[in-house]
């Protein structure tokens, strides 16, 4: 998949513009290389895609140049199910949670992927890759397609590097992993940073259980002494409700009880 990904950000702008997204559309090629005196903006090259289930599949933003683009990612979605598959049982186990049953709910869970060029920025102090934000997954899988850093974690108010790991892959808990562990555990802030030498490539899987699957509290993690602090909502409301906020408030607090 790393190939696949360096070949088509290699590709000449109009042949990328093939996949373009649509206005209203989040899914296909885009790119955001703007600065500004009074703020931060964005330097990024990227496709969006929805990978599962099938049916939410819209192929007229697949590439098919390279030519084995959509080949290699359609294994390497299924790659990213299993892993997710396993790696939310490990999560749940950790609760004391039946892991097999919330692993589960990934079998048939949405997959969404976002590969991202950072090129070189002339003046990288003027810009972020990726603003900061905690995500609204399940878990998100990202894997780098290099030995360039640039992923930042906020831990104790500083942002600290992720330093690529060779042959492994960062795993970031979502929202809807907070709210089952009723708060636990943490959806971490994060951003992308960028430099003036090197291009970064990166490759996101942001992986949520089955729509079907009500959005709460884990029922034994609550107990006496132990309320929940999420509401419990359907799919559709914890969807509704992040796309209807108020882009200065915190999704995740919106939500507490």
């Amino acid at each position: 998949m790393r190939q696949q990904v360096q070949e088509f950000f290699d590709l000449p702008l109009q042949e990328k513009k093939r996949w373009a997204q649509k206005p209203g559309s989040l899914e296909g090629y885009g790119q955001a290389f703007v600065t500004s005196e009074e703020q931060k903006l964005e330097w990024n090259d990227m496709i969006f895609l929805k990978t599962l289930p099938l049916q939410d599949r819209s192929l007229n933003f697949w590439p098919e140049n390279p030519q084995e683009f959509r080949k290699t990612l359609e294994s390497y979605s299924e790659d990213m199910r299993n892993a997710a598959v396993s790696i939310v049982r490990f999560i749940t186990m950790g609760l004391g949670l039946e892991a097999q049953k919330f692993g589960d709910t990934y079998k048939e869970g949405m997959y969404q992927i976002r590969m991202n060029c950072y090129p070189p920025c002339p003046e990288p102090e003027r810009v972020i890759g990726l603003n900061p934000h905690a995500d609204i997954s399940g878990i998100t899988l990202l894997l780098e397609c290099g030995d360039m850093p640039g992923l930042q974690v906020l831990k104790d108010e500083h942002w600290v590097n992720v330093e690529p790991v060779n042959g492994a892959m960062v795993v970031n808990l979502g929202h809807v992993m907070e709210i089952i562990s009723n708060g636990n555990y943490k959806a971490p802030d994060h951003r992308a940073v960028v430099n003036n030498s090197k291009q970064r490539l990166s490759i996101v899987t942001f992986c949520y259980p089955n729509s079907s699957v009500d959005i709460g509290p884990a029922e034994k993690l609550i107990k006496p002494g132990s309320p929940p602090v999420y509401k419990t909502l359907t799919n559709a409301e914890y969807f509704h409700s992040f796309n209807n906020r108020k882009l200065e408030d915190s999704f995740i607090d919106s939500l507490k009880i």
